[in-house]
């Protein structure tokens, strides 16, 4: 059976999430459309099936939505506060409500003048709430517009024409400010897209062409000239210079960039010119796949959300029946029907559910948004909130908690040689070596002053070392236990091994000829945050770290003290961490793992969370875990864990301002002060609590 094609649209002007919701509704009951799926977040539509973008547009009519394709550059022109229309119908709607207000505060409310400029405003402020509200009334379809339909109108049959045209006006506002607000919150996505530059300067023979980035081909070579920014990922071909990779990764410093170095689409060119050869089209950049993963987070639900939505669906019915209830009960046991009937409207308007559908999406987008510019990739709501609710954390020891190779810590030279010459003989002799430490002792002491010096009769033996001749004298390299069989090796120097070793350290010793010369320890070193890491945690909420490592346990000991790790599993095989994770999850619950993303990707996919390492360089790292630090900056788990707990915390807040505010509201029914501006002021109040304060997370940083 031939698989059907997902399509993906943009959206314009979608304002509010309820308007998603119903717009979502409407597509799925178009002809041929299935899997329909609405993204408020991202503003973005993706269905399965055939439809004309006429169709879409006429399923969105009711807001306005204008359907645009998915690589269409999304241009929005600039309009003045006093050129957008709903500004202008609200502001004309004002003038007329406080024409009204003079006439009838100087005559009095049912002034023929003041009732017909109530009515004007009413209808100048009005007409776009009527229209869907009314077309909704005849569907039996009821949201907020459709409440509040029924609220003005009714306000007008009973002659409150003052409060009706309070009610349009404010209602009007309240849209007004919650569209601004949530386009303050995706700002953060259209701020990733504008990163890359849409054209470059490309070398193709000997012809130069600015090309847009669609026309680029892997393989043309790009001219990026100082001052620049690279409009594709690639690989420098020539020139050298620093390169600005914050907008990737995060990263506040740049990083020197020479001949073989991959670099990022959006990244800024410092200093040099270079020449970069393209590797990735425009739609499989990095940057691109981070647009792309942001934005799909953004569409997958948080578990609070989904309790909001099926929440608001039958919230929403009950309030029309407690309008009805409150309308009707208290004049058949003898009240007054106008004031009754009044009381119901306003429990109309009190009920509208915007602000507690918005309540969650707003802060899932903001914060989402904000850590993608922090160079952190969450790969959906329900990661935000299950790292908002971790206290024990997993970390693969290498490469995570330390660099990932080894460095020489530790060089201790014995008597009558001098430093500068026993360097030049060793960095001779470990420069033909394979073992995986010569390297780290070649570097080390060619930074410490070592002499090129000829070498012969070089010779490798295994599980000891190695030797070679230098100006007719051999030098060994090699284990302790060796060395101890070519020399005789003094007590302290014994000593002194045995406490590199217990400090987690590989010891080498040096004999030169039948004379012991000296001691190397090596290790893997611990990165320079990782303990101040692990004591923000610890300060965060995070109870329990686990190292999980191959090393022996006596190390990884060593390594865990030094640290400050709550638990440590060593001698580990990757199957085994996948088991120790496992068991983790059993004892504590929700366990988050760090690790590179590549051959951890099966303890990072069994974890509660999965955080990788190092994002921006491979792509296993972006599809493996829910959480992507896109720098090799181990400083960013910090970060998102305070977000992710501010995010929770945010939330919970929201649900109680959206709730708690129509709860005092409805409570004034009893002494019968509700009114329906009160009621008004208690939706767009809770509305704008709720953004407002999942704003506050743009503000969460590093």
């Amino acid at each position: 059976m031939a698989t059907v094609e997902k399509k993906e649209y943009r959206l314009e002007n979608l304002t509010c999430a309820s308007c998603a919701m119903k717009f979502e509704k409407n597509v799925k009951n178009l002809p041929s459309i299935e899997d329909v799926q609405v993204n408020f977040g991202a503003s973005k539509l993706a269905f399965s099936g055939s439809a004309t973008i006429e169709d879409l547009e006429a399923a969105g009519a009711f807001d306005g939505i204008k359907v645009v394709p998915l690589q269409n550059k999304m241009i929005e022109p600039k309009t003045s506060f006093f050129k957008r229309k709903e500004n202008l119908v609200t502001l004309f709607s004002l003038l007329f409500l406080l024409m009204g207000m003079y006439v009838s505060f100087r005559y009095a409310e049912t002034h023929p003048t003041a009732i017909a400029l109530f009515a004007i405003a009413i209808v100048i402020g009005g007409t776009s709430i009527f229209k869907t509200g009314l077309r909704n009334l005849v569907r039996f379809e009821f949201d907020m517009k459709t409440l509040m339909t029924i609220a003005i109108i009714g306000a007008a049959i009973i002659g409150e024409w003052r409060e009706g045209a309070v009610v349009v006006f404010l209602f009007a506002v309240s849209e007004a400010l919650e569209a601004y607000s949530m386009n303050k919150a995706r700002q953060s996505i259209r701020q990733l897209m504008d990163i890359a530059p849409p054209s470059a300067l490309v070398k193709r023979g000997e012809t130069f062409m600015e090309l847009p980035t669609e026309d680029i081909i892997v393989g043309d070579i790009l001219i990026v000239k100082p001052g620049q920014k690279i409009a594709m990922d690639g690989a420098v071909l020539t020139g050298s210079s620093t390169v600005n990779q914050a907008a990737i990764t995060g990263e506040s410093i740049p990083v020197q960039k020479k001949s073989g170095d991959n670099v990022f689409a959006g990244t800024l060119n410092e200093e040099g010119a270079l020449e970069v050869t393209v590797t990735k089209l425009v739609g499989d950049t990095t940057i691109a796949k981070i647009i792309h993963l942001v934005e799909d987070a953004q569409a997958e639900k948080a578990p609070s959300q989904k309790f909001v939505d099926k929440f608001a669906k039958y919230y929403t019915p009950a309030i029309i029946v407690i309008a009805i209830l409150v309308a009707i009960i208290p004049p058949l046991l003898g009240g007054d029907w106008n004031a009754w009937i009044y009381q119901g409207l306003a429990v109309l308007v009190v009920g509208c559910p915007c602000a507690l559908v918005v309540s969650t999406p707003v802060a899932i987008v903001t914060a989402i948004g904000n850590a993608a510019r922090q160079g952190v990739l969450i790969k959906g709501g329900i990661h935000l909130e299950e790292t908002g609710r971790l206290d024990v954390i997993a970390f693969d020891k290498t490469g995570t908690l330390t660099k990932g190779y080894p460095e020489v810590t530790d060089f201790i030279v014995g008597k009558e040689i001098a430093q500068e010459q026993l360097l030049s003989a060793i960095a001779a002799v470990e420069s033909m070596s394979q073992h995986p430490l010569a390297k780290a002792v070649v570097d080390y002491a060619h930074q410490h002053g070592a002499q090129k010096v000829a070498v012969s009769n070089f010779q490798s033996v295994t599980g000891k070392g190695a030797y070679a001749e230098i100006d007719g004298m051999t030098t060994y390299i090699g284990s302790l236990s060796w060395a101890q069989e070519l020399s005789s090796l003094p007590e302290d120097i014994l000593q002194q091994a045995a406490s590199l070793q217990r400090q987690g350290k590989s010891v080498m010793a040096i004999v030169t000829g039948t004379d012991f010369s000296g001691l190397l320890a090596v290790a893997d070193p611990i990165r320079a945050e990782s303990r101040d890491v692990l004591e923000q945690l610890k300060s965060i909420g995070i109870r329990h770290t686990v190292m999980l490592t191959g090393d022996h346990q006596v190390t990884a000991e060593a390594i865990a003290a030094e640290l400050g790790v709550t638990d440590v599993r060593a001698g580990l095989m990757p199957e085994d961490k996948l088991t120790a994770i496992k068991q983790l999850s059993d004892e504590y619950g929700r366990v988050a793992m760090v690790g590179d993303g590549i051959n951890d990707a099966p303890a990072l996919a069994a974890a509660s969370v999965g955080i990788a390492m190092g994002g921006a360089g491979t792509d296993a790292a972006l599809e493996t875990a829910d959480i992507a630090l896109m720098a090799d900056d181990l400083g960013k788990l910090p970060y998102t864990m305070k977000l992710s707990r501010k995010t929770l915390r945010i939330i919970k807040e929201n649900i109680m301002f959206a709730l708690g505010l129509k709860i005092i509201a409805l409570l004034l029914i009893i002494p019968g002060w509700l009114t329906l501006w009160i009621a008004i002021f208690a939706d767009m109040g809770a509305t704008l609590l709720v953004v407002l304060n999942s704003l506050r997370l743009l503000r969460v940083h590093k």
